[in-house]
């Protein structure tokens, strides 16, 4: 194996999109909110996928490696913003530090989202986010997520909808802590950009063939998700939109591809 094209699958969202950025489209009818690409077995740890939002998110959280249940992974992610519609924000951690009453009776009522850090956001921002940051995304956004491949998601408040809250869950592996700002920063439309050294996953944004420093870092299987232009991997083009398994780095051509990212576990 040098390469290959990862199946994709569209998930319908009550907060998603009856219409989507190219080059994706929704069928019609259905307001999708996430479009991923199903995990190969030779990276079955990490996940990337496209959000698409019209809604705010739910007020959630995600659990570590071991605060996760049995048999389950923890969720580390981070978001590249690629649009944002004039006024969009995003919310990491809180305002202030907030102790585990006041965040439950704050869940109950719905003031939660008040006690959010809200951030305006732009194309280029990029937000890592450790395991334990209570997080929302309000609408008009379309950004790029990668993270652990984990399914474990704690709602702490959802704006009334008819879906199950995880209070005592949820509660219980957040942090009431403010984001360290570390953790966001804005690096642009376009250019090569390193985003995440682990602990999990590393990720870098490359414009055209990765510099030799960055491609040193990548030994053995990665994925490779073309933003603006195509990838070559191992003699199979991978379109903008989509996300390809190498084998390693010598199995990427990026001479067509203006903007990528490239990501491998930790």
């Amino acid at each position: 194996m040098s390469g290959r094209g990862l199946p994709m699958k569209m998930v319908e969202k009550v907060w998603g999109r009856t219409h989507l950025p190219p080059p994706f489209a929704a069928p019609e009818g259905q307001r999708i909110g996430e479009i991923w690409f199903e995990p190969p077995p030779e990276l079955p740890g990490i996940l990337a996928k496209y959000l698409f939002t019209s809604e705010k998110l739910s007020v959630q959280v995600h659990p570590s490696d071991a605060q996760a249940p049995a048999g389950s992974r923890g969720k580390e992610e981070c978001w590249l913003v690629l649009d944002a519609e004039p006024g969009a924000t995003l919310a990491i951690g809180f305002e202030r530090s907030v102790g585990a009453d006041e965040m439950r009776a704050a869940a109950l009522d719905g003031s939660i989202e008040r006690l959010l850090a809200w951030h305006p956001v732009q194309a280029g921002d990029f937000f890592y986010l450790p395991a334990g940051t209570v997080h929302a995304i309000g609408p008009g956004l379309s950004l790029v997520e990668i993270q652990q491949n984990s399914d474990v998601t704690y709602r702490l408040y959802d704006y009334g909808r008819p879906r199950d809250l995880h209070l005592d869950e949820g509660i219980a592996v957040a942090s009431g802590a403010p984001c360290d700002p570390a953790n966001m920063r804005p690096v642009g439309e376009s250019g090569a950009a390193t985003l995440v050294e682990g602990p999990h996953f590393r990720l870098d944004r490359v414009a055209g063939a990765p510099a030799e420093a960055v491609a040193a870092r990548y030994a053995g299987p990665l994925l490779v998700m073309p933003l603006a232009g195509a990838a070559d991997i191992g003699g199979e083009r991978i379109e903008a939109g989509g996300c390809g398994l190498a084998a390693d780095i010598a199995a990427v051509d990026l001479g067509a591809c203006r903007s990528a990212l490239l990501t491998q576990p930790a």
